[in-house]
């Protein structure tokens, strides 16, 4: 057995980052959420909330995603579908409205426009007369994981670098916010294992700690805001171990960056269940395998979480899913015993060398992203990429060849199990929302809108900080698609490279 032993919150944090973890309070309930318009979704956050969800975490829409507004021709059949449709600073009002900024975290999954999704949070903020120093949350803002795993990329990775850049140095202004959510999830989902997963994520972080170095504020500070996001399968060992070896390899690379603030060395981590092990077949087991993932997560450590709903395999959850996927978690916490103990598993010889296996199996992926030119380089050479690429056909192999069985899909199936109907996103809800950013285009000062666009031109090229023209852009009621048009005509957009 290696050794790593260490009491929880002590370095390098194996059993935890905090002393007493769950026993004083419970992990960040934060189911993601978001479909249609922000009227609706607006509802399902109170809705959450009324039935004890602890945080928001919003999901956006493909073309929002993009930067498109849903009146771009590429948007006809996306608009609300994947998550909440926002196009101007007035769907974000919409969204938040009754949503206490300075009581309750919000999360976004949202990268190549990031800056612009955050700058209307923050000026919804200040119309709330929330001080941006008492917002807490999160932007997921890891766009080198988009060029490997999820695709919602816009701009090459030079400049989209330079927007994390310039999102990193609002830390000052918004201290308890993170700037940034470095995302392993959508490398598993996209087929990696553990090991791979963390090996990518990790490198990943490398770079934005390189970019972080780079700005004008005080680096410990900086990298006290980063965050990470992880998925978790149902091999409950595995997952428990690749929690304890993320902490453990985060705190050696920022100890070798020369951190001493032990607090900043702490990884603070968001986990989901992962989508890729639900079913559509026999769907009400898919409630059992998410139960088996959040414990996974929490035995893990995880400082939030989002449970999965049951039918997500086959569409839109409806309602009543995500309630009982709220209830898993509150099961988990109330009813299992889990707030007796931190990391009940250490100490065990088998969990000591799964997180010893999983450290050293991450660090040689870290390695050779390294040799390669590091993640930007793995990036533009496909190199990331087709490593997940080999992964995703060994695991879609094993499952084929019954290596790995599947309850009700290679195993145990019935011809008889009843599928509920998808929760459809009507094509009208394009309509209305184009009738509504038409109404937003009609009454906002053309001219106000057009200097905005045009200051954030000038300040594009000679290199500033781009937030300030951001924010002002925002307020002019500029939209999500014109802005990242106007950046695009400097920057360019970015195809893919796949080895």
């Amino acid at each position: 057995m290696c050794e790593n032993m260490s009491d929880p919150g002590s370095p390098p944090f194996v059993r935890g980052i905090y002393k007493d973890m769950y026993k004083k309070k419970p992990w960040t309930m934060r189911q993601y959420s978001g479909f249609s318009t922000a009227e609706q979704t607006n509802k399902r956050f109170k809705n959450l909330l009324k039935n004890g969800q602890t945080g928001l975490s919003v999901a956006f829409d493909l073309p929002t995603q993009m930067g498109l507004d849903s009146d771009n021709a590429l948007s006809i059949g996306e608009v609300g579908r994947a998550g909440v449709a926002i196009d101007t600073i007035e769907d974000m009002r919409i969204l938040l409205d009754g949503i206490p900024l300075d009581k309750v975290s919000i999360s976004m999954t949202i990268n190549s426009p990031a800056s612009i999704i955050w700058a209307m949070l923050l000026v919804v903020a200040e119309e709330q007369n929330v001080s941006w120093k008492n917002i807490r949350g999160t932007i997921q803002n890891d766009i080198l994981k988009e060029y490997v795993a999820r695709g919602t990329y816009i701009f090459p990775p030079e400049p989209s670098m330079k927007l994390t850049k310039d999102t990193f140095e609002m830390v000052e202004n918004v201290p308890n916010f993170n700037p940034i959510s470095i995302s392993g999830y959508h490398i598993r989902e996209a087929g990696a294992s553990a090991a791979l997963e963390l090996g990518i994520t990790f490198s990943h972080a490398i770079a934005y700690l390189d970019v972080a170095k780079n700005t004008n504020l005080d680096f410990e500070k900086v990298v006290k805001r980063f965050s990470f996001f992880f998925g978790c399968h149902n091999d409950i060992f595995e997952e428990v171990a690749k929690f304890r070896a993320a902490r453990w390899i985060w705190n050696d690379i920022l100890e070798d960056y020369g951190v001493n603030d032990l607090n900043a060395r702490k990884l603070r981590f968001h986990t989901q269940t992962c989508g890729s092990t639900l079913t559509r077949n026999q769907p009400l087991l898919n409630v059992a395998r998410v139960a088996l993932q959040a414990l996974a997560a929490t035995l893990g450590g995880t400082q939030s979480l989002h449970t999965n709903a049951y039918d997500e395999a086959i569409g839109l959850p409806t309602e009543e899913s995500a309630l009982i996927a709220l209830r898993t978690q509150q099961i988990l916490y109330h009813e299992s015993g889990l707030s007796r103990e931190v990391d009940p598993f250490g100490g065990s010889q088998f969990i000591e060398n799964e997180t010893c296996r999983i450290r050293k199996e991450t660090n040689q992926i870290i390695d050779l992203i390294k040799k390669s030119g590091g993640a930007i380089k793995s990036v533009e050479n496909g190199l990331t990429s087709s490593l997940i690429h080999e992964e995703s056909h060994k695991y879609q192999k094993e499952i084929e060849n019954k290596e790995r069985l599947i309850i009700g899909v290679n195993s145990f199936e019935e011809n008889s199990s009843e599928i509920p109907d998808p929760q459809l996103i009507p094509e009208k809800t394009r309509e209305n929302q184009i009738k509504k950013l038409n109404h937003i285009k009609n009454s906002r000062d053309d001219n106000l809108a057009k200097e905005a666009l045009q200051a954030l031109s000038k300040s594009q090229k000679r290199n500033d900080n781009l937030m300030p023209c951001i924010l002002s852009a925002v307020k002019k009621k500029c939209t999500i698609g014109e802005i990242c048009a106007e950046l695009g005509r400097f920057w360019g957009t970015h195809s893919q490279i796949s080895s």
